[in-house]
């Protein structure tokens, strides 16, 4: 063996480390500035934050070490922002803990990234989403605030937003991240199992749409569809409902329409919010039930096929309907006669 060869293969793991850090940055970047789209406040605040989602799924595909690719995204997003570098460190420190410390909680409750849990999907929810957010919404926020970049007034308006932005990112993004990791191709499905996919995608699209450009309060049509979908294909389909659900939410709570018209900042961050947590909510925890469901049930059919083996083994040649009853004889099994 050459030198050369040992070098490469000594230098092959540090190379695929790189890699993988390489893709995080670079999709934190694409998917802020797509989040960016949507923004609110100071062109940096936004209802939507991908990025946090790809920094959850990172981290729980690969650990820890992938911190300095998600402090690194955060700042070549956040330096073309402003204020300064003072306040961009701040921010970029808040944008990493948050996920981090989501990361560590979900760890701690043995999360478990296969979804396949009713515990699983609470925690990706309340200590993922909703709870390991708050870190990034406070300390970005307040830092703008400090700075004078917001006034006092402006900070619980701006920090829903904020808020709701990094958890929508976890909801919507990391669940789907998750799915596709494990996904693949499905062979000989018939093809109305396709047609009622692309049904519950199209129909999920379709009745959002319409219920967030009506003034008439219709956003609890959606939930039918997620729990369609959910029964029938689990997250595989459940979760891109959900995607394009929060996104043409998101995109109406931007522009005020539909049922977020004549509502001020904080009361559309409230309504969003409900709406996007109750969609993923319903997606993530039926779509557990019913994999745990079925996992159990494949489980007691496992038992029940090596039962009946087992039994074969020791009566060969005996069914079950030759056995006798303990009717059949005539009599008591119980050692003593009588009627």
């Amino acid at each position: 063996m050459n030198v050369g060869t040992v070098r490469g293969d000594r230098l092959r793991p540090y190379a695929a480390e790189g890699l993988r850090l390489a893709v995080v940055v670079a999709a934190y970047y694409v998917s802020a500035k797509l989040g960016l789209e949507q923004q609110l406040v100071r062109g940096q605040v936004t209802p939507f934050w991908p990025p946090t989602g790809i920094a959850l799924f990172a981290l729980l595909l690969w650990g820890l070490r992938m911190w300095p690719a998600i402090a690194l995204g955060a700042f070549l997003v956040n330096v073309w922002l402003g204020p300064w570098i003072g306040p961009v460190l701040a921010i970029v420190a808040g944008n990493t803990l948050a996920p981090v410390c989501a990361y560590l909680l979900l760890r701690r409750v043995g999360f478990r990234p296969a979804l396949d849990r009713l515990q699983d999907a609470l925690a990706l929810v309340f200590l993922g989403a909703l709870g390991g957010m708050l870190i990034s919404a406070t300390v970005g926020t307040g830092v703008l605030v400090a700075d004078g970049a917001l006034s006092a007034d402006d900070f619980w308006p701006t920090w829903s937003v904020w808020w709701t932005g990094d958890a929508m990112g976890v909801l919507v993004i990391t669940p789907l991240l998750l799915v596709a990791r494990e996904a693949r191709w499905p062979r000989d499905v018939p093809v109305l199992r396709w047609v009622e996919a692309v049904a519950m995608l199209g129909g999920t699209a379709a009745v959002t749409a319409v219920a967030t450009h009506t003034l008439i309060n219709l956003l609890f049509l959606v939930v039918p569809f997620l729990i369609w979908a959910a029964f029938r294909f689990q997250l595989a389909v459940a979760a891109p409902c959900v995607l394009i659900a929060s996104a043409i939410a998101i995109s109406a709570g931007a522009t005020g329409s539909g049922p977020f018209s004549d509502h001020d900042l904080l009361a559309k961050m409230v309504i969003l919010q409900a709406f996007n947590g109750t969609v993923s909510l319903t997606a993530l925890l039926l779509s557990a039930v019913i994999t745990e469901r079925n996992r159990t049930l494949h489980e007691i059919e496992g038992v029940c096929d090596r039962l009946t083996e087992a039994l074969a083994r020791l009566a060969p040649g005996e069914t079950f309907d030759a056995w006798p009853s303990s009717r059949s004889e005539g009599h008591d099994h119980r050692g003593y006669g009588g009627s």
